[in-house]
């Protein structure tokens, strides 16, 4: 028996498009500090960290979207009816079928 979560199968967090703004801009601002205590050029240092920024959150944002829209098509797939139509009867989405 196979204990290990497969990669996909990990929660999201509740807001995965913002905490990782946040903890990539973190990074930036502590690539800046390290440059600038380490006698490295602070202006070379922002380039090299709005760089890093943009890219690292670009991928991770395309990441998050891969997987939602992987998960997506997987519930879509294994929902019963699966095709867009309802399973049975004529259901209004209160949970109660039939119409009024």
């Amino acid at each position: 028996m196979n204990r290990r979560r497969r990669r996909d199968d990990r929660p999201l967090p509740a807001h995965p498009y913002r905490d990782s703004a946040l903890v990539y801009a973190a990074m930036a601002v502590v690539l800046v500090v390290v440059a600038s205590l380490t006698g490295g050029r602070p202006a070379r240092a922002v380039v090299a960290a709005v760089i890093f920024f943009l890219v690292a959150t670009s991928w991770s944002w395309w990441r998050y979207r891969e997987k939602l829209r992987r998960r997506a098509a997987a519930q879509a797939a294994a929902a019963p009816g699966a095709g867009g139509t309802p399973a049975a009867g004529n259901s209004n989405g209160n949970g109660r079928g039939g119409t009024r």
